[in-house]
């Protein structure tokens, strides 16, 4: 007969807190694998934000981009690119949080986050895998859209330090965001239902400054523009990446993350275990 050694399931099926880290890294061992075999998830989520960011520069880029503050009109389109890229970027990160949303709730409907409950596993760990897998996958589809973006003409000014402070801030937004869509994916009652929940997420960053400074939309509109959590995370990937004046969005841009993700953990697992009780 073989014998365990190690820290033992305790009653009740729970993980004793040494293999938290170790349950939460197999989870995203498991959800990467899903990236590689079904990759289709993954490669709308960079062509959506390439198709788009291709329309803005190349059909709309010289109109919007002559109208930008201190703009020579001839060079409205170099100077669009430049504008519109951090937008871009959090759309991706946005767009990321749908293949979430969707495999949470496959996992759900078909029966394994019940499964998983059964087992003796840290309950967190379920959910910390979908997080963690889906930050790095958007953390991919971020550099290669970047990358097409670079090919295009946008010519970034930051130094090493930014672009370690751009990578860090990148890293919390879609681990934030990641936690809200696992949250989409378990309240939706079909996969169907949780594939769309997450589309509100990618229209933010139209209705914040990521296309067009906030100052020339409506007043109305403006306050909502303004005070939304993206309109801070796309001024300080702005600031860092162009050198451009980032005042107080860098601490909002982190407030909100905090925020963010406090919600989306505290709604998941407010439903994770109000299920495991049934």
């Amino acid at each position: 007969m073989t014998t365990l050694t190690g820290p033992q399931p305790t009653a009740g099926g729970v993980r004793p807190h040494g293999y938290v880290v170790a349950d939460a890294v197999t989870m995203m061992r498991r959800n990467l694998l899903h990236m590689i075999r079904y990759p289709g998830l993954s490669v709308f989520t960079i062509l959506g934000p390439v198709v788009i960011l291709l329309m803005f520069v190349y059909v709309f880029g010289g109109t919007l981009g002559a109208g930008l503050p201190g703009v020579d009109p001839a060079g409205g389109r170099e100077a669009y690119i430049a504008y519109v890229m951090p937008g871009i970027l959090l759309i991706t990160i946005a767009g990321s949080a749908g293949g979430t949303a969707t495999t949470v709730s496959m996992d759900m409907t078909e029966g394994i986050t019940a499964r998983f409950r059964s087992m003796a596993i840290s309950r967190a760990s379920v959910l910390a895998g979908h997080v963690l897998g889906n930050t790095i996958q958007a953390l991919i589809a971020v550099t290669l859209v970047l990358g097409v973006g670079v090919l295009i003409g946008f010519r970034p000014a930051a130094d090493l330090l930014e672009w370690f402070a751009v990578a860090g801030l990148l890293i919390f937004i879609s681990f934030a965001i990641t936690w809200i869509a696992v949250a989409m994916g378990m309240q939706a009652k079909s996969v169907e239902t949780a594939s769309n929940w997450p589309l509100l997420l990618t229209f933010l960053p139209f209705l914040g400054s990521g296309f067009v400074p906030t100052e020339s939309m409506p007043t109305w509109l403006q306050w909502f523009a303004q005070f939304q959590p993206f309109t801070p995370f796309i001024e300080t990937v702005r600031a860092l990446l162009l050198g451009t004046p980032l005042g107080w969005n860098g601490v909002l841009a982190v407030i909100w993350c905090v925020v963010i993700t406090g919600i989306g953990y505290a709604w998941s697992m407010t439903i994770y275990e109000r299920k495991s009780v049934r």
